[in-house]
């Protein structure tokens, strides 16, 4: 919306509620005379009603996060009040024209005793919760429109060649890392021979060989044998073993697979060994 409708629309919003207010504040001046107030506190307590009203408006466009919530119910709050006020008024002729100084709200004296509290306390409620609204109002930040977060971002992301001197940044020259030394291989499958213990301080110059687990990087890579290889040599290394000691554990240690390799071999060898067992019989 251009600047010219902006400004037509508040001018407008301006003489609604001013229209608004003048009407309402026959209706509280009334109100005020019969709960005894003198003129001049008649006259001025329309100002109080309306005027938070208004006051409470204006901060909640300024206030956010809780202190909006509570501007917001302060507004709602004394619009109430200023409507059941009016209704009264219109529901009591004798209020009309202000020429009763004091008088009746209401005939039953409950409902009566409750409207004269509520027109008598809403100046004190003005006085503290204006004052409240002003301290938060005063005392607010606002924070940085988001255009200005954006303009930064579009500053830091551009290019250096949209720059009018584009100039590299010198680059620290990197000293280059010393040579790692040689990682040891060792045979883990080799068996560790014991050391005597005089020749420990003879030999403690040399190099100590790893202990522990070596890494998968540093360890000898091993030819992976096929199906076929495998049970080649679970045939050779179970040759004179009886068909109980055909065991997966002990074809795994023999032959050094996986045990689920090992049961595959043991069954194979097992099946293997019953078949030739009927040819045996027949040939003897």
């Amino acid at each position: 919306m251009h600047r010219k409708g902006r400004a037509t629309l508040v001018l407008a919003l301006v003489a609604v509620v001013g229209m608004a207010f003048r009407v309402s504040w026959n209706a509280l001046r009334d109100v005020a005379r019969a709960i005894g107030a003198d003129s001049t506190a008649a006259l001025l307590y329309p100002f109080v009603v309306d005027g938070l009203m208004a006051l409470a408006l204006i901060a909640t466009l300024v206030l956010v996060g809780r202190d909006k919530a509570f501007a917001l119910r302060v507004l709602a709050a004394y619009t109430v009040a200023s409507l059941v006020l009016n209704y009264v008024h219109g529901l009591v002729p004798e209020l009309h024209g202000g020429s009763v100084d004091w008088g009746r709200l209401a005939d039953w004296n409950p409902a009566n005793w409750a409207l004269v509290l509520l027109a008598t306390s809403l100046p004190v409620g003005s006085i503290y919760f204006g004052s409240d609204l002003v301290a938060k109002v005063l005392h607010h930040r606002p924070t940085a429109p988001a255009i200005a977060e954006e303009s930064t971002e579009t500053t830091v992301k551009r290019s250096t060649s949209d720059l009018e001197e584009s100039t590299p940044t010198p680059v620290a020259a990197v000293e280059a890392p010393a040579a790692l030394p040689a990682p040891v291989l060792v045979d883990l499958e080799k068996p560790i021979e014991p050391v005597p213990a005089g020749a420990v301080a003879a030999e403690s110059t040399r190099p100590r060989q790893a202990t522990g687990r070596v890494p998968d990087a540093a360890r000898t890579p091993r030819r992976t044998r096929s199906d076929d290889e495998l049970l080649d040599e679970a045939r050779s290394a179970t040759a004179d073993w009886a068909v109980d000691a055909l065991t997966a554990e002990g074809i795994r240690k023999a032959v050094r697979t996986s045990p689920a390799k090992a049961r595959v071999l043991r069954e194979t060898l097992r099946a293997e060994r019953s078949a030739d067992a009927p040819v045996l019989d027949e040939a003897a």
